[in-house]
């Protein structure tokens, strides 16, 4: 009989089923990396969202033949050891298709807007001291006809893609970064950097993305121009981006992820209380439609790995 253990349960909000096979089931609400080994001790599948399992963990643990992730990002499991071991990895796919585009707009409307610099005068009674009917604090850029780079194709990116062409928005995806050639519907990332008014990361971490954006990047691209990131923390190089940021470098940022989570006190990127940077934590994929669509499918990937068909394989 499967013993499926959730290491980190509080981490999705919806109606989680049991799989329709005969198993023993196990749930902890969050699990600390030195308490994994013993509470995967006699599991055969282990669901993690954040909870790393790194190799010197998974050599102790002979029995575990699955691990369902329950996310789309993999950087929190040694994926390489799995395959060695025979361990089958599936994560969760296209879950987040609505909901974190959504978010990317709420970020990027704000900033393009500055909304948040003039509810700040509202609160300090600019507009009622104003002369005439309406302030001109601050400018307020249009989405339409603007220039989005998106970096990341997948059904995130490609569904930014659709919102940003209804708003009107000039769309370029951007091809690989140092790439030899440029693929037919792609522009080449220096390009990108340099003629977008606005930039969104929708790609995996992994060693060759890591700090993809940094102070080189930054020196690229106009100085009217936004960062979105509601992928991973570590595509970019904090210190480069509050710098950039703290300079006037760009225009502004707008940020759901960071490269620790959850960060520690005193981060600079915590800290850093301009109107033109927004930080939320880690919520853009978390609408609550998405996470019961998560909820379902690790359900389905652990079904059909008991079934002897594994489907979404990272390894």
């Amino acid at each position: 009989m499967e013993k499926i253990v959730f290491l980190d349960s509080a981490t999705v909000i919806a109606d989680v089923r049991r799989p329709a096979f005969a198993h023993r089931w196990e749930t902890h609400a969050a699990t600390t990396a030195e308490q994994v080994v013993a509470r995967l001790q006699d599991a055969t599948i282990a669901i993690t969202n954040k909870v790393p399992l790194r190799r010197e963990a998974l050599q102790q643990l002979p029995g575990l033949k699955m691990v369902a992730i329950a996310a789309t990002g993999t950087d929190n499991v040694d994926i390489d050891y799995c395959r060695e071991r025979g361990i089958v990895v599936s994560n969760i796919r296209n879950y987040s298709v609505h909901t974190v585009p959504e978010h990317v707009f709420m970020l990027l409307l704000a900033l393009r807007r500055n909304l948040l610099a003039f509810r700040a005068d509202v609160r300090n009674g600019e507009w009622q001291k104003s002369a005439q009917f309406c302030l001109f604090t601050h400018p307020v850029y249009d989405l339409h006809g603007s220039t989005l780079g998106i970096v990341g194709r997948g059904a995130i990116g490609t569904s930014v893609g659709q919102i940003a062409a209804a708003f009107g928005m000039r769309v370029l995806y951007a091809e690989h970064k140092g790439a030899a050639a440029v693929r037919p519907g792609y522009t080449a990332f220096d390009t990108v950097l340099r003629e977008s008014d606005a930039i969104t990361l929708h790609l995996p971490l992994k060693e060759q993305t890591r700090n993809l954006i940094g102070a080189a990047e930054f020196a690229v691209m106009k100085p009217q121009a936004l960062l979105i990131n509601t992928a991973r923390g570590g595509l970019v190089d904090e210190t480069a981006l509050h710098d950039a940021l703290r300079s006037g470098r760009i225009a502004g940022a707008g940020f759901d992820v960071l490269g620790k989570e959850p960060p520690s006190a005193g981060h600079p990127l915590l800290d850093l209380d301009l109107p033109n940077f927004i930080l939320t934590p880690h919520i853009a994929w978390s609408g609550r439609a998405a996470m019961q669509t998560l909820a379902d499918q690790l359900i389905d990937n652990i079904e059909a790995f008991v079934a002897g068909a594994p489907n979404n394989r990272v390894a």
